[in-house]
């Protein structure tokens, strides 16, 4: 393949962009229905053994595809994607796979194996592509096209995951997933850090290698976890420092940055520090994406206004009513489950996909919130086993999240990691369960005010009750004690995180849990007392 001229190359970018931006702008004004993309996956599902069994046909009516398919979970079709691994044929879809995609495990603990079939590694092809199109609809120009791009995440090694010799099912996260995937002419006029950089499994060493790749190349977009960016930049910064050119910030050394294209995580907790870290002139794009498939994208600067569903690209989207989900008895959940047409504004739902994976009806383990229905726009509220109920307060991870950032706007306090655990009262008379919640927080030092543990946690509580009526009763029956702040030294969250072999790569930390497994090891190697 000839290498383009580097004006005729950005003559094609330029042109092919102004196109689909015309194309996407015409894509906005679109609705909700997606029954085109049901009736596409149902021949294909039909194909299959273990949807043939379920009832499956071509030209189901969603009516029909609802009542006669229940809801599932990821473990349920566990022992199919076994099959799958094995090497079998036509079990979830036609055909054989030997492409997974390995979740971050970061709500089971364990990581959970996806299938990606070629309809599904096109799906994922397509979804990048078009998530970065829509930021060139809000940006109004093609100039990121210009510069690299650099992918912050996962090895793209494939490891074996069938134990058979020789191997016939490989695996990587998401982000290796999209990097193995990406067409010739993308790797070779776009993608940092490289196909040899990014092959590297440790973590250190990868990074290692792609600040030594890119610190003298024309990087124009910055994608991965918001958390490993603010590593990236840090690690960049102290290589200027001791060659003797210190760079404060990303866009110093990368003149021409112009984007953060973030997933995974909440911002918001990162804000102040990725300004800092990258340059005020770069804009944030978040894309709302999981091993299962992509879900929404960014289409507006207005930071209220949530992330545009992807509805065109070979997923389908059904939502169930939060109040109602109960994984325990997710398959009795089907007539309560409404397709994309049908959500209502302000609700929380968990999300169902059917791809062409061969996942059908496949609780994603997400809650989102719509904020608009034409078009279908959302934000992301958490996962469904990632909230505090242990006193049934109902605590999302989303309000835990804006709790503690708006508590730190008004202080200027700038968060690094934090974590929120039940801890229950000894002993108890009636039996019922009581206690509080505790908070392990790690802030920036060096602040004006020095904040104090109670100080947060007084700030907190009132912030809770305002946004959650079930919290405000439960504080106010005594059931829910006032929250323990525990104010912890710097490097606390990433030394545990290192010794649990969760730094680096896709791997993020829960921000509340109903155990104290994460709570606990904190409380041992900082010493506090339990009360």
């Amino acid at each position: 393949m000839p290498v383009w001229p580097k004006s005729f190359y950005t003559f094609g970018v330029n042109l092919k962009s102004a196109a689909t931006e015309w194309k996407l702008r015409h894509k906005l004004a679109a609705s909700a229905d997606q029954s085109r993309a049901l009736a596409t996956l149902l021949p294909r599902l039909a194909a299959a053994s273990h949807w043939q069994a379920a009832g499956i046909e071509a030209g189901l009516t969603y009516e029909k595809f609802q009542r006669r398919v229940a809801p599932r979970t990821y473990e349920q079709l566990a022992p199919a994607i076994e099959q799958m691994k094995r090497g079998e044929a036509d079990v979830l879809w036609p055909g054989r796979c030997s492409l997974f995609a390995r979740s971050s495990g970061t709500t089971t603990g364990y990581a959970k194996m996806l299938p990606v079939t070629e309809e599904m590694l096109a799906h994922f092809r397509r979804a990048t592509r078009e998530s970065l199109l829509y930021y060139t609809v809000r940006a109004r120009h093609a100039g990121m096209f210009r510069g690299r791009h650099l992918l912050l995440g996962s090895s793209t090694a494939l490891v074996p995951v069938d134990g058979a010799n020789p191997p016939t099912a490989f695996a990587t996260e998401l982000t290796g997933i999209v990097a193995i995937g990406l067409p010739t002419w993308v790797e070779r006029h776009l993608y940092e850090p490289g196909a040899t950089a990014a092959e590297i499994s440790d973590w250190e060493e990868r990074i290692d290698a792609i600040v030594a790749r890119t610190c003298n190349c024309d990087v124009t977009l910055l994608a991965g976890l918001p958390n490993w960016a603010l590593l990236l930049s840090r690690e960049l910064r102290e290589r200027g420092q001791n060659s003797g050119q210190p760079s404060a910030r990303l866009q110093t050394l990368w003149p021409n940055l112009e984007c953060l294209v973030h997933t995974g995580i909440p911002l918001t907790p990162f804000t102040d520090q990725l300004r800092q870290a990258l340059g005020p002139k770069v804009r944030f794009h978040e894309v709302y994406a999981a091993a299962e498939g992509f879900v929404a994208t960014q289409d507006t600067d207005a930071p209220a206004a949530g992330l545009r569903v992807m509805t065109d690209l070979g997923i389908f989207f059904e939502f169930i009513p939060a109040a109602d989900f109960d994984e325990a008895r997710i398959e009795q959940l089907g007539p309560k489950a409404v397709p994309l047409a049908g959500v209502k504004p302000g609700m929380d739902y968990a999300v169902l996909v059917t791809t062409p994976a061969g996942l059908v009806r496949t609780a994603l383990g997400d809650v989102v919130r719509f904020v608009s229905t034409e078009p279908p726009r959302l934000i992301y509220v958490g996962r469904t086993a990632l909230q505090l109920n242990v006193f049934t307060e109902r605590v999302s991870e989303k309000e835990i999240t804006d709790s503690l950032v708006a508590v730190c706007v008004r202080h200027d306090w700038t968060i690094v990691n934090f974590h929120v655990a039940p801890l229950l009262a000894k002993g108890g008379m009636t039996g019922q369960i009581r206690g509080c919640h505790e908070w392990w927080v790690e802030l920036i030092p060096g602040t004006v005010t020095t904040p104090k543990g109670p100080q947060i946690g007084e700030a907190v509580d009132l912030e809770l009750q305002r946004m959650n009526p079930d919290y405000a009763a439960r504080r106010r029956s005594g059931v829910l004690g006032a929250p323990t702040v525990r104010l912890v030294m710097p490097g606390v969250f990433e030394h545990l995180l290192r010794h649990v072999g969760k730094w680096g790569g896709q791997h993020k930390l829960r921000r509340c849990s109903n155990d104290r497994g994460f709570a606990d090891p904190l409380a041992q190697i900082t010493n506090f007392a339990r009360d």
